[in-house]
Parts: C-alpha cells; sequence; structure tokens
C-alpha cells in the first residue's frame, strides 16, 4: 500500500525505546488512501519506530456491494519490507518482478523492496464484499538495505497455542514460534486471538520493544481497557503479557523486536539514510529506472508528489 499523504520533506524517525514497561496510547490518525479510510498508527510524532516497525495503517471494517475499496495503482517502495495481513475480505497483489499474490484472512504476503521493487494493491472481482486488515512495513537494516527485491507469500503459518486463546506467527519469533517469512533484524509480528472471560498468557523476549494493537472485540490489559485501532506502546523490559478478552470474536496484533540501532529518513514509499537518497529515487521512478513496471495492472501508475530536498542526516 501506498502512502498517500506523505509530508513534503523526509520525516526523521529514531528509535526511542523505553527502557522500562510502560503503557502509552496512540490513537491512530484518520487519513484516506485512494478513497479507502484509514487510521494511521505509525509513524506518529511521539512513536517513529517499534523494533523494525515504521509503518502501520489500519482499515475496515468496510462492506460494499459494488467498485474496488482498494485500488492502488502501481507505485514505488526503498529500503523495506511491506507486510499485507487481512481479516476479512480479499487483495491482489502484483510487482514489477511479474509475482501474482491473491491474498484473504489467513494468508501472509511480504514484499522487500531492498534496493527498489513496484506494486500494486486491489480488490479483485469477484469478492465477499468485506475488507478488513492491516498493512504493515519493516525497516530494513543498512547492512540489507540493497538486498534484491522478492515477494513471498505463505499459506499456512505456525500458530503457538495459549491458554485462553492462539497467536498466528506472522513474522519473526513468539514463544519459541518462528514464522516462515524473511526478516532482517530481531523482530515479532502476530495476531492473538483470545477466548471470552478468559486470562491469556504471552510470553515475550525483555530485550524487545512491544505494541498492542486490538482490531477486533473487546481487551483489557491489567484490568485497563485497550481501545481498538490505537497503538498501545509497552516499553521493554516484559517477559510476558497477561491479556483478557471481552468479547468473540478477539483479534489483537502484538509487534515487536530489538530496538532500531539506525536512523532512518521516511518519505512518500522510501527509508533511506540521506535526502540525496530519497531525490535519487524519486528522480528514477518519475524517468522509469530502478524499480520497473507493473505489467499486470490495467491502470495508470502513481506519479511521485512534490518533494522538497533539504539536507537532512537523521
Amino acid at each position: 500500500m501506498s502512502n498517500l499523504v506523505p509530508t513534503a520533506t523526509a520525516e526523521a524517525c529514531v528509535s526511542e525505546p523505553a527502557s522500562t514497561p510502560i503503557l502509552q496510547a496512540l490513537p491512530g490518525r484518520l487519513t484516506d488512501v485512494g478513497g479507502l479510510p484509514i487510521r494511521r498508527l505509525l509513524p506518529r510524532s511521539a512513536r517513529r519506530l517499534v523494533g523494525p516497525w515504521c509503518f502501520l495503517d489500519s482499515y475496515g471494517p468496510l462492506t460494499f456491494a459494488s467498485g474496488k475499496p482498494m485500488d492502488i495503482g502501481p507505485h514505488p517502495h526503498l529500503g523495506l519490507q511491506t507486510v499485507s495481513w487481512l481479516l476479512e475480505g480479499e487483495l491482489v497483489h502484483h510487482d514489477s518482478l511479474g509475482c501474482e499474490g491473491p491474498a484473504g484472512p489467513g494468508v501472509l504476503n511480504v514484499m522487500t523492496a531492498g534496493r527498489g521493487i513496484a506494486h500494486s494493491e486491489e480488490t479483485p472481482a469477484p469478492n465477499s464484499g468485506r475488507l478488513r486488515g492491516v498493512q504493515l512495513w519493516v525497516a530494513l537494516p543498512d547492512a540489507h538495505r540493497e538486498t534484491t527485491p522478492a515477494f513471498e507469500q505463505h499459506r499456512e503459518l505456525p500458530t503457538l497455542d495459549l491458554d485462553g486463546g492462539r497467536a498466528t506467527v506472522l513474522m519473526g519469533e513468539l514463544g519459541g514460534v518462528h514464522s516462515p517469512a524473511r526478516s532482517f533484524s530481531p523482530v515479532v509480528g502476530a495476531e492473538v486471538v483470545g477466548a471470552p472471560d478468559r486470562s491469556l498468557v504471552i510470553p515475550l523476549q525483555p530485550a524487545f520493544e512491544h505494541v498492542l494493537v486490538p482490531l477486533q472485540g473487546a481487551w483489557e490489559l491489567a484490568g485497563q481497557a485497550l481501545a481498538i485501532d490505537t497503538l498501545h506502546y509497552l516499553g521493554s523490559g516484559r517477559r510476558e503479557l497477561v491479556l483478557s478478552a471481552q468479547a468473540e470474536p478477539s483479534h489483537i496484533l502484538l509487534l515487536g523486536g530489538a530496538p532500531f540501532g539506525e536512523a532512518i529518513l521516511m518519505w512518500w514509499n522510501f527509508v533511506a539514510r540521506t535526502t540525496d537518497e530519497i531525490v535519487a529515487a524519486r528522480e528514477d521512478w518519475q524517468a522509469g529506472r530502478r524499480f520497473g513496471e507493473v505489467e499486470a495492472y490495467g491502470g495508470a501508475r502513481l506519479e511521485a508528489p512534490p518533494f522538497v530536498a533539504r539536507p537532512h542526516r537523521p
């Protein structure tokens, strides 16, 4: 998914992990992606990074009778991985490598942009007339920013049985269960489903910082209600979380990772280190260089928005 509402200048994103457990609630900022209402949870002025996670949009639930609520034309990515996960509905990914990725609930799409790739995402026909999901980005560490672009789809993901629920491991590792998706930093991403009126204990890496994002139902942590589509930052130092689901179905997203030891610049769909890199990537996209063409998409590609190239090193 493209960031269609970028700032005119690059955003400096620096890891500022809390060294002890905290609970910081950051409601999603409502915005629009090609007519699709979304809540932007990362990056925010109060929290730019969580481990290597640098971008999080939540969209839906949406019911529709016709049309394509998601229709994001070809656009470039650089220096990151996109992670697409649906609770309801369908989407189809096409990219400049010629890969096609039709996905629905329980199917994980991961695209490693590396030195540059282009893709599109759209609602296919036929469809169920419903849509609910999240789009995430993982910043690539400097040692892997120039990696070869790639796309992977996982239709079967490992699960971790918990007393009172179950976790599906999307990225990284949780409780000794490892996702098959490729990752380049110590990270965890999991969707947790809870049974109503039951305590749910989730093991954590104390060296990681973590967030919770409730997506459906009603959740509590230590007797405090957790709002839907809100980023609940937990800091680090926890060995476990004790949650309770108050309704059924209840889904919550757990994200975390080792504090990202590199400052990054984010603009549009690029994760870079210098303004010059962003200028070069934008010029390459506009000139039809580097990123390739998404030949399977039936419409026009996105044009790069204006960029003010202020000299800056994060």
